[in-house]
């Protein structure tokens, strides 16, 4: 055999073993970005990074021109989590398209303005920095898909006035993220708010302690793992509820980000406990679902069960803020341990993403309370 030959034969076998090799899952790289509460250390993507190869979810690289700090755990830590950093100045200053450059990212998860409520930046202004990011993730990713986080309340010593005003960013960020995203590129709105509480959850009242942490890495597993799995994740989530959080005084009856003529079916139980529902979101084949528990009686309550029934076959896929369950069309959702006790008046709220098909009715839950 000429050498020619050998050389062709040895080409085909190699060929041959490339087309035959089955292929192997891409690695879709995930960006963290904000400021200390992301990076210094956030312990919390250690938490998530765990989570996510417990799930399944494997093929995943963590990226971010800052290392891991160390959190007592192995995991991915590369992260763009700059401490002290402002948004509206990492937009003002250009400095996003060289870490996008740098590290090529699928998926961004932002939890980012902390320090811009701080000092004291207009919401309008802080959104306007949001936009401008996207911007810049899609002229680097088209297809990029964006998680933004409503941030964690914030209840500084130096800054009474820090409280309210995360309020107002929170309030008014699913309305920015409805109107900025696109089938390409969903921005999916993470409610990093509801629960937390700046005395139990912060050791100085904005940075979160250990079960900060934890609360921190669970709210944003389901819309990752979402993406993750392929479900087409809902870009404008519900907005979050003040009520569990001790530090910012708004009323109970009007979350943030819910405007008070909006009027959800609601049912009061005899327990003192009531549930009111909607839909925040819709897409072909799937939509996400919001319950608001509001505990209704005098006297303070330890639990809650939310109970509903579907008329149309719908199926929840996953939930957030409350464990749940499905039996045939009936559905129950019980607190997480967090969240189950309200006291008089007090209220929390969870979602979930389900499946429908030709019909999507609304519905009336109901609820009972544990004193």
């Amino acid at each position: 055999m000429s050498k020619r030959s050998v050389v062709t034969a040895a080409l085909l076998l190699v060929l041959g073993l490339l087309v035959a090799r089955p292929a192997e899952a891409a690695t879709v790289r995930i960006m963290p970005l904000g400021d200390s509460i992301t990076g210094s250390p956030g312990c919390w993507r250690a938490l998530l990074w765990n989570k996510l190869q417990s799930g399944g979810f494997t093929d995943v690289d963590m990226v971010g021109t800052l290392p891991a700090q160390g959190c007592g755990v192995p995991y991915d830590g590369d992260n763009e989590g700059h401490g002290g950093f402002l948004v509206t100045n990492v937009a003002d200053q250009n400095q996003l398209p060289g870490w996008l450059s740098a590290t090529r990212p699928d998926i961004v998860m932002m939890h980012f303005g902390t320090n811009d409520v701080w000092s004291n930046r207009p919401t309008a202004t802080i959104l306007a920095a949001y936009g401008k990011l996207v911007d810049q993730m899609r002229a680097s990713n088209p297809n990029m898909r964006i998680l933004v986080a409503q941030i964690i309340p914030m209840n500084p010593s130096t800054c009474p006035e820090c409280a309210q005003r995360a309020v107002a960013l929170n309030s008014a960020i699913p309305g920015w993220a409805a109107s900025k995203t696109t089938a390409a590129s969903p921005i999916v709105v993470v409610d990093q708010w509801t629960g937390f509480s700046t005395s139990a959850d912060t050791y100085d009242g904005v940075h979160p302690n250990a079960s900060g942490d934890q609360k921190m890495a669970d709210k944003w597993y389901p819309a990752l793992s979402a993406l993750l799995g392929g479900a087409q994740p809902s870009p404008s989530p519900g907005s979050p509820s003040p009520s569990p959080s001790p530090s910012p005084k708004v009323s109970p009856s009007v979350s943030p980000g819910v405007s008070p003529s909006a009027s959800p079916s609601a049912r009061p139980s005899p327990s003192g406990c009531a549930a009111s529902y909607k839909i925040t979101n819709q897409w072909g084949g799937g939509f996400q679902g919001e319950v608001t528990v509001k505990n209704t009686g005098t006297a303070p309550v330890s639990g809650w069960t939310v109970t509903w029934t579907f008329a149309d076959g719908q199926q929840v896929t996953q939930a957030w803020g409350g464990k749940a369950t499905q039996s045939g069309a009936s559905v129950t959702v019980k607190n997480e341990s967090w969240n189950g006790s309200l006291g008089a008046g007090a209220s929390t709220t969870f979602g979930f993403i389900a499946s429908w098909n030709a019909a999507n009715s609304t519905l009336v839950p109901g609820c009972v309370a544990s004193l």
